[in-house]
């Protein structure tokens, strides 16, 4: 067998050697070979060959073996009934050698694996896994979960479960009204009469049971493996109260056989057995049907891909399917047709829809060299375009991604939930076996013993503690896709509600990134107009790279002044540029240029400029050789919805601050015009992460909102990292939460999600907990103790049944989770 190691500290060929002669000395490496170019040393190994004798020979001998990098996969699991199931699993992958986290998502039935793939396979993962009674298989590529969508595990577990549930109601009620006619005061044939044929009336109840058994037998299946196993879960608690109460009625009509007796027709309980199993399938086939509802937010996401291409070659055009497309392919694409996949228009324009993957509700218009999203939806041109994206790579799959991360992800909250669910089925037996120990000790029968136990096992419910925090976080994370908020983790869905300080970058975050020209002001002693003076400053300026250079030619393009030709261009570094237009000399820069030009600035002008610094602008002067012709003030403007988010964010309790290399003055006006009261100034790039470390040091729970490239540092350090406008680049790795619309409503949206998924998944947990507080108890007997009712099995099981469901129920109210600053959402 081959393996391959990356060697560090090797310098030249004698180390290769040193290094190849030590793993070739080492037992079980039958040959070894090292490449100093590419650092690898290969060893083909037999059976007895360990890693670390050979990782302790090459440290001998001066060297050693990089560590591999871990890696994460999510796999498939199967044959989960409760949390259970979910600790049973975590801890026996968490075991393995190489393992450094796990994660078990029993509401998304995935797991996710991060591990040492030196040390751990994933066939080692998926045999640990169907070794502990379950089943684990990697999720395979997106291709072929689009051709799977809506037909994937959780459909057909429902459509078993719906099965069950008919053949066992279809059994169930003439066996509730054979069992209960009698005691109802229902008269029966002669020949079933409880008291005269006693056998018959027993058989009977037996023959209708039966069927119900068989189909429920997967429960005792698995209930009784993971019992003897020692990890028992749900369907073990299934599985005992059932078999209990379906053994004693059998040794019951045994009786009644050999002895005649008909007192015995009445202590019989098959109608339990059939009503909890039934009650069971219909529980969790309402659950599946929940689940898969909750589920849908990625499988309409699958479905968004378009299916085929229509690829242009040497001018004729081929249709193709999407599997085929390669990044430089030309791709048409006409009116009312999806876009297959991720590129960039090289002929044509439109208008795209692109509202299924950011939320933006108005058609976004596109031109030649913008970039197009694949699944988008184009609208009223036809457009040629050039694959830069495919596969794995486009932007839906990333998102998809994303999703499938955070819905197999576990949100802090949930460990306590863990820690119960952990001991809860072996204490549920146990307060079974006590109570029912306990009433036959204050002199209650046999039958009311055992009455007590079936009705503790059946009400006991896990599941509910498991799909808590889960449930919520599926629907959230799916929601939060349809609004262009992608959330990565449980961990950081649930930081962000805890939020109580927001840091903003400012340039490109808060502001639009693009200087802008917003004021020109004429000086007096020249006949110029503002398009006469624009014409100069454009002219001069057009020779410079500079992005104030930019800004102004900007605002003449746009006020329609055309650009003249300019000579003896020369640019002032820090100062600004000089040059002759039209045949006069044109200075235009700042304060310092005209200094060293001797151009005087007087009190008004000086006044003038302050004024527009206060503003939070950059004043700028166009001169001839003689005088001040006008002041031109250069901005980077807030965004449009920078103030109303701001105040948003306000209104919800945080407080809001800004980072900024900008000087105090400048970044001081910025903040007052959008409201932000803490500004942090003359921040260096580098420093931005500091200065998050320093509010975080005073007890804050921070969040960094930024672009996802220049604050990356800053991103990772913050509580919650939020990159925003990243549009087609959503794989921002230092970001927790990304933003796909570059608007800051949206930073609002991911807060009011969170808080709202945090709330929703408290309120699960909240009744989760007292179901299971209340319910064991009354099924203990506790209320019939002081003279109160006996809960029966058969109420047990419906109670049992309806808690999950009640869970799931109360999380799908997240689906209706709309933003306060928009009610339109993406369907």
């Amino acid at each position: 067998m081959a393996e391959t190691f990356t060697v560090e500290g090797m310098t030249c060929a004698a180390c290769a050697q040193t290094v190849e002669s030590a793993a070739a000395k080492t037992a079980g490496v039958e040959e070894a070979s090292v490449n100093l170019t590419s650092e690898k040393l290969q060893v083909e190994t037999s059976e007895n060959f360990k890693e670390e004798d050979l990782r302790q020979a090459v440290k001998k001998a001066g060297y050693a073996l990089a560590l591999a990098e871990p890696v994460q996969k999510i796999f498939a699991i199967s044959d989960m009934t409760c949390a259970s199931c979910a600790q049973t699993i975590e801890g026996t992958v968490s075991k393995l050698e190489g393992a450094k986290e796990v994660s078990v998502n029993l509401a998304s039935e995935k797991m996710t694996v991060t591990y040492d793939p030196s040390k751990l396979s994933i066939r080692q993962i998926e045999d640990a896994v169907d070794q502990a009674g379950y089943s684990a298989r990697l999720k395979r590529d997106r291709s072929s979960q689009s051709d799977q969508a809506g037909q994937d595990k959780p459909l057909s577990k429902k459509d078993s479960y719906k099965k069950k549930t008919i053949i066992g109601f279809a059994f169930m009620v003439p066996l509730m009204v054979i069992a209960m006619g009698p005691m109802l005061g229902m008269p029966l044939p002669d020949f079933l009469d409880p008291m005269t044929s006693p056998l018959n009336f027993a058989l009977l109840q037996l023959a209708l049971t039966i069927p119900v058994v068989l189909t429920g037998f997967a429960y005792y299946r698995q209930g009784f493996k993971t019992l003897l196993a020692g990890h028992p879960n749900m369907n073990a608690l299934i599985a005992l109260g059932t078999a209990a109460a379906f053994l004693y009625s059998l040794g019951a009509t045994l009786a009644i056989a050999v002895t005649g007796r008909s007192d015995l027709a009445m202590m019989l309980y098959y109608e339990t057995t059939a009503m909890i199993l039934t009650l069971h399938s219909l529980g969790k086939y309402l659950e599946e049907r929940a689940k898969g509802q909750m589920s849908q937010a990625v499988e309409s996401l699958l479905n968004l891909a378009a299916k085929t291409a229509r690829i242009v070659h040497d001018g004729q055009e081929e249709e193709v399917a999407i599997e085929e497309v390669v990044p430089g392919d030309v791709i048409r694409v006409k009116p009312g047709e999806k876009m297959p996949v991720d590129g960039r228009i090289i002929s044509g324009r439109t208008s795209v829809d692109e509202s299924m993957l950011t939320g933006e509700s108005l058609p976004v218009e596109k031109d030649l060299e913008d970039e197009v999203i694949g699944a988008t939806l184009n609208q009223n041109g036809s457009i040629d375009y050039r694959a830069t994206k495919v596969g794995d790579d486009t932007t839906l799959a990333q998102i998809i991604d994303l999703v499938d991360q955070a819905q197999a992800s576990k949100a802090p909250i949930a460990q306590t939930a863990d820690k119960v669910t952990q001991y809860f089925v072996p204490a549920v037996i146990g307060l079974a076996l006590l109570s029912s120990l306990a009433w036959l000790v204050f002199g209650q029968s046999f039958l009311f013993a055992l009455t007590i136990a079936i009705s503790v096992l059946v009400i006991a419910c896990p599941c509910a503690l498991g799909l808590a925090t889960p449930t919520a976080i599926m629907v959230a994370t799916g929601k939060g896709a349809q609004h262009g908020v992608l959330i990565k983790s449980g961990q950081a869905l649930e930081g962000l509600q805890a939020i109580d300080t927001m840091v903003f970058d400012k340039t490109g975050t808060l502001t639009k990134g693009q200087p802008e020209c917003t004021d020109i002001i004429s000086l007096p002693g020249h006949d110029y107009d503002e398009a006469d003076l624009l014409y100069l400053a454009a002219s001069a300026e057009k020779g410079s790279e500079h992005a104030l250079a930019q800004a102004i030619l900007d605002k003449a393009e746009a006020e329609g002044v055309q650009v003249g030709q300019s000579s003896d261009f020369q640019a002032q570094s820090g100062m600004g540029i000089s040059a002759q237009v039209d045949g006069q000399t044109i200075f235009f820069g700042n304060q310092k240029l005209m200094d060293q030009e001797g151009i005087d600035l007087d009190e008004t002008i000086k006044d003038q400029v302050n004024d527009l610094a206060d503003q939070g602008k950059t004043p700028m002067f166009l001169a001839d050789e003689s005088q001040i012709l006008a002041i031109f003030a250069v901005a980077d403007l807030l965004k449009d919805s920078a103030k109303e988010a701001i105040q948003s964010i306000r209104d919800q309790g945080i407080e809001v601050m800004m980072l900024t290399g900008d000087n105090e003055k400048t970044a001081q006006a910025l903040a007052s015009q959008a409201g932000i009261d803490g500004v942090v100034a003359d921040v260096l790039p580098q420093d931005k992460s500091d200065q998050i470390a320093k509010l975080k040091d005073q007890g804050k729970s921070v969040a960094m909102v930024g672009d996802g490239i220049n604050d990356a540092p800053a991103l990772a350090q913050a509580d919650v990292g939020l990159a925003i406008g990243t549009g087609t680049d959503v794989a921002v790795d230092s970001a927790d939460v990304v933003l796909m619309r570059d608007d800051l409503k949206e930073v609002t949206t991911a807060v009011e999600l969170s808080r709202a998924s945090l709330k929703n998944i408290k309120q699960n947990l909240f009744w989760a907990f007292l179901y299971n507080s209340l319910g064991i108890p009354v099924a203990m007997g506790v209320l019939f103790f002081f003279g109160g009712p006996l809960l029966s099995p058969e109420i047990a099981a419906l109670a049992m049944s309806l808690s999950s469901v009640s869970v799931l129920l109360n999380a799908s109210r997240l689906k209706g989770f709309k933003p306060s600053h928009a009610q339109v959402s993406p369907s």
